[in-house]
C-alpha cells in the first residue's frame, strides 16, 4: 500500500512538473508576425527617446551625446533584488550587436531573451509589447547606429525564488496583456497619445501601483504610488483633485516639455530624464498624450 501511494505521489510530482514546464514555457513571435518590416533609421531614433531607452542603459550620469553609449549598468534596488540594466549597444561581445530582427522583436514584445529565458519584468515588455511591428522595426534600425561598447554588466542579484526565472513564465499568464488599457472611442488624437503613454512612453510602469509580485494594478491605472525601487511615492497622474485635475492641457505639453509644473516647481528625479527624451518629441505628440491624460478616468489617492 504505502509503495502505491509513493508511485501515485511521484506520478503527481511529474506530471505537475510537466504543467508547469509547459505553463511556463517562453511564448515566442511564431508566422508572419515574426518578420520585421524594413526599419527606418530617422523615426528610431525618435521612437528610441520616446521609449526612454537613454534613461536606463546609458551609463550612470551619463550625460549629452554620452546618452547614446548605451553601455549599461545602472542598478535598480527593488524589494526583489537589485535589477542591473544590461548593455544594448551593437557590440557584439558586451551588447545586442550579434542579435537577429527577431531576437530582438521577441525581447520588446515578448519579454524573452535570445536564449530563450524571460526577462524580468524591470524591462518594461508588458507596455513595449503594445508597440507596433514598425515602430520595432524602426527602433531596431536606429540601436544599430548608437556607438558600441564593451563594457560588461553584472548580473542580477536576485535571491530564491525570484532567480526562478522559469516561473515569470505564470507572471506572463497574469499580467503580459497587450490589449489597451483604456477605452478612448475613434478619435485619432486620444488613440494616438493612448498607443503613447500605454506603449513605448511606459508611463505605467511607474505611475500605477503593484501588487506584491509585481503585477499592476489597472484598476488604479495612473493614480501613482511607491516607486519600483521602494524609496519615493510617485505621483497621481490622473485627472483628479490630487492628481493633475487641475492642469489645463497646455499645462501637460508644457511640463512635458519643459519638466515645470503649472505651480513653477520643477520635476526631479527620474522624471528629469523623462522630461528630457519627451523634449525631443513631435509637439503633435505631447499634445496626444497630454489629451490622453485629460481623458482617463480620475482616480483620488487612497
Amino acid at each position: 500500500m504505502f509503495r502505491k501511494l509513493l508511485m501515485l505521489a511521484l506520478l503527481a510530482a511529474i506530471v505537475g512538473f510537466a504543467i508547469f514546464w509547459w505553463l511556463t514555457r517562453p511564448n515566442v513571435l511564431t508566422g508572419p508576425q515574426a518578420n520585421l518590416p524594413a526599419g527606418d533609421v530617422a523615426r528610431g531614433e525618435q521612437m528610441f527617446w520616446t521609449s526612454g531607452c537613454a534613461s536606463c542603459h546609458a551609463a550612470p550620469k551619463a550625460s549629452g551625446d554620452a546618452k547614446r553609449v548605451l553601455a549599461g549598468g545602472v542598478e535598480f534596488k527593488t524589494p526583489f533584488g537589485t535589477f542591473r540594466a544590461p548593455n544594448i549597444s551593437p557590440s557584439v561581445e558586451a551588447g545586442i550587436g550579434g542579435w537577429s530582427d527577431l531576437e530582438f522583436a521577441n525581447a520588446m514584445l515578448r519579454g524573452v531573451s535570445p536564449q530563450g529565458e524571460h526577462y524580468y519584468p524591470a524591462f518594461p515588455f508588458t507596455q513595449y509589447a503594445r508597440m507596433t511591428s514598425q515602430d520595432i522595426a524602426d527602433l531596431w534600425a536606429y540601436l544599430k547606429t548608437v556607438p558600441a561598447s564593451d563594457n560588461v554588466v553584472a548580473d542580477h542579484d536576485i535571491g530564491f525564488p525570484f532567480n526562478v526565472r522559469r516561473g515569470l513564465g505564470l507572471w506572463k499568464l497574469l499580467y503580459l496583456d497587450p490589449s489597451p488599457v483604456v477605452d478612448v472611442g475613434n478619435d485619432p488624437v486620444l488613440l494616438r497619445g493612448r498607443y503613447l503613454v500605454e506603449g513605448p512612453a511606459h508611463c505605467g510602469a511607474c505611475h500605477t501601483p503593484r501588487n506584491p509580485i509585481g503585477g499592476m494594478d489597472k484598476s488604479r491605472w495612473l493614480a501613482g504610488g511607491v516607486s519600483p525601487e521602494g524609496n519615493e511615492r510617485i505621483p497621481n497622474i490622473t485627472p483628479s483633485d490630487k492628481g493633475i485635475g487641475g492642469w489645463s492641457h497646455a499645462d501637460i505639453v508644457n511640463a512635458l516639455e519643459t519638466g515645470f509644473t503649472p505651480e513653477f516647481d520643477s520635476f526631479g528625479s527620474s522624471m528629469a530624464d523623462v522630461v528630457e527624451n519627451m523634449a525631443k518629441l513631435p509637439k503633435s505628440d505631447l499634445e496626444a498624450m497630454a489629451a490622453y491624460l485629460k481623458a482617463i478616468q480620475p482616480i483620488e489617492d487612497n
